[in-house]
């Protein structure tokens, strides 16, 4: 190879090295700027400040029930409101005795998304308050459903769909579900909207799911960085507010579906979540010990009655007795053994551990708990 080639062939090696070297400095830097962790989107960590659902509640009556409503004497807000109702229809009744049982007074809920229009349909839940039997097979009457400020924004009608049911007879009866609550599909019809003009809003405040400093931040870098700095502030651990361009005003929807699709790791605090009642336990990726020695042992003593027939022999003139066999056994625990977890160890360290001990998860809440009490475990520990 001539010198010429030779200097042809280290110069486009040399700038081959260069570019890999940058390719590597962009990977690196690249890598350090986004966060360690599952991202998630803006629209599944935040909620928009009054972009919200509204509850809604009413007061009505389930007809049609084959006998197993209210009984009349005992529920006397069912019998004034089939008063009130009947009175209403032209049906004059004050002064006579009812004692029908196929009508029950209940409560409706339901929940009005944000912008429905009037004209819109949602779904109502239905609960018995008097002691109706079952709801199978009722209609509800409509039923005005009111919020908060106690105007009515919907009203309610429909055949009540119960999961559950009730089988009766003269000595035994079978109940599954729960057939006093049921639910009507599309049951209620909007009639009046929420005044909230999202168009007027000049800035977007967004709330956090899990309020947390650091997510709090990097919500607003991550906005600031796709819209332009100054955009996005966090104001709280809870807060972050957006302020809206001037040339963005006009498309409001348009921004927020910008803002919403960018995606941010959150980042959760250290804890550990018990379940005393079901025995389950949660623990964030966070959660780190210190040096603890955990040792665990149960005293379980088995008694078991094996009573064993005596039978005499032929023409001995005795009798057949039962004579009692008890053995007992008795497990002190002297196979677990002794472990120690150094300090700093992660999730895994702590989870293997403790399995390699053979603990049960009711076991292992209350070692959790002995190491929260020793200050060993660096995390908060919520006790449901």
């Amino acid at each position: 190879m001539s010198t010429n080639a030779r200097l042809r062939s280290t110069t486009a090696l040399g700038r081959a090295l260069k570019r890999a070297v940058v390719v590597l400095a962009a990977v690196l830097a690249l890598g350090a700027a986004q966060p360690a962790g599952a991202q998630s989107r803006l629209k599944d960590i935040v909620d928009v400040e009054g972009v919200r659902d509204n509850v809604l509640v009413g007061y009505g009556l389930v007809v049609g029930l084959n006998g197993t409503g209210d009984t009349i004497n005992n529920a006397p807000f069912t019998q004034q409101s089939l008063y009130g109702m009947l009175e209403r229809l032209g049906v004059n009744i004050r002064g006579t005795t009812l004692t029908t049982k196929n009508v029950a007074a209940v409560m409706v809920t339901a929940t009005l998304p944000p912008f429905a229009a009037q004209g819109t349909r949602i779904d109502v839940q239905v609960g018995t308050l008097g002691d109706a039997k079952s709801l199978q097979g009722g209609i509800l009457v409509g039923t005005p459903l009111l919020a908060p400020d106690g105007d009515v924004y919907a009203v309610a009608q429909g055949p009540v769909a119960i999961s559950g049911f009730t089988a009766q007879g003269a000595a035994a009866s079978v109940t599954r579900g729960v057939p006093t609550a049921g639910r009507i599909a599309a049951g209620a019809l909007v009639e009046r909207t929420v005044d909230f003009r999202m168009s007027d809003m000049q800035a977007l405040h967004l709330a956090l799911h899990n309020p947390d400093f650091t997510t709090a931040k990097r919500i607003a870098d991550a906005i600031n960085a796709a819209i332009g700095m100054g955009t996005a502030m966090a104001m709280d651990p809870s807060n972050v507010t957006v302020n809206v361009p001037a040339g963005r005003k006009a498309d409001l929807v348009g921004f927020m579906r910008d803002i919403e699709q960018l995606k941010v790791a959150p980042d959760n605090p250290a804890t550990v979540v018990i379940d005393e009642a079901s025995g389950v336990i949660v623990m964030g990726e966070n959660v780190r010990i210190n040096t603890v020695a955990i040792a665990q042992g149960n005293l379980t003593i088995k008694i078991t009655e094996t009573p064993q027939v005596s039978q005499p022999g032929p023409l001995s003139g005795g009798t057949t007795t039962t004579v009692p066999r008890t053995n007992i056994q008795v497990d002190d625990g002297q196979g677990k053994k002794l472990a120690i977890l150094p300090s700093g160890v992660s999730l895994q360290d702590l989870v293997q551990s403790l399995n390699a001990l053979g603990v049960s998860p009711r076991d292992m809440i209350s070692i959790l708990q002995s190491i929260k009490a020793a200050g060993a475990l660096q995390a908060e520990l919520k006790v449901m």
